[in-house]
């Protein structure tokens, strides 16, 4: 069977490959992904595929070999097309526990988040050092990266390193034009009330929220408290409601 690598996009299953791809290259897709594609999806040696490596673009592909869970995928050419939100949004997200930050993480993606920053606040429930929050972050980054490949994106959002908010507020510094957000229901303004957004710092606390010394920071920091509506939202609902506000109002939606 040949290794032709083109044919139409829009029902080829999509893989992140790292680092760096390359027309003409053959790559083995990772680990993960191999055993979703051979033994999920059930692909085989002449399927094709779409690859991307999360900095810009995509390849066509096609399997040219499928031994086990290992597959191999000859790299085809590259195709410019992003689908990446024209509001850039930063979530310093609390981190919230199991189940409930993969979700907000992967959400978000899809929502078009650019930047993600997860922050060990006072009310965190989950406390991650050393070598469990090195697993955590790559766990993080797995679930972002596999929410592209379902989401279409090709530019796969940052995901940064654990911070407390008084330090990654303290290394913000002066940024011009950036909306700096956070939320309360009993804020004065609404989020749809603001002037025009095109980059924003959205902070989002954990479960139960910012603490008071916390919310002192930000607004010293220059955030602005926002209100979606009255009702108290989870952490989870809270950041992703913000996010489609965000968009409907100044964004793609």
């Amino acid at each position: 069977m040949g290794t032709n690598v083109e044919s139409p996009a829009e029902s080829r299953a999509r893989f992140h490959v790292p680092p760096v791809l390359a027309s003409g290259a053959e790559v083995d897709l990772p680990a993960a992904a191999g055993h979703h594609a051979a033994r999920v999806l059930r692909l085989a040696a002449g399927a094709a595929v779409t690859l991307f490596d999360g900095t810009g673009g995509e390849y066509a592909g096609r399997i040219v070999r499928v031994d086990g869970a290992r597959v191999r995928v000859a790299v085809g050419s590259h195709r410019a097309v992003e689908c990446e939100a024209p509001v850039r949004v930063t979530l310093a997200q609390g981190i919230s526990s199991g189940e409930r930050m993969d979700y907000t993480l992967q959400k978000a993606v899809e929502l078009g988040v650019a930047v993600l920053q997860p922050l060990a606040t006072a009310r965190s429930v989950v406390r991650l050092t050393g070598d469990r929050a090195e697993r955590r972050m790559e766990h993080w980054r797995q679930v972002v990266a596999g929410a592209c490949e379902q989401c279409g994106r090709n530019t796969v959002p940052e995901v940064r390193a654990i911070a407390a908010p008084a330090a990654w507020l303290a290394g913000l510094g002066p940024v011009d034009g950036v909306a700096r957000l956070t939320l309360a229901p009993a804020a004065p303004r609404r989020l749809s009330a603001l002037a025009s957004v095109s980059s924003a710092l959205l902070a989002v606390g954990p479960e139960g929220g910012f603490d008071a010394a916390e919310r002192a920071l930000l607004a010293r920091a220059g955030f602005e408290a926002v209100r979606l509506g009255p009702r108290v939202l989870r952490t989870e609902t809270a950041a992703l409601a913000a996010l489609a506000a965000i968009h409907a109002r100044w964004g793609d939606f």
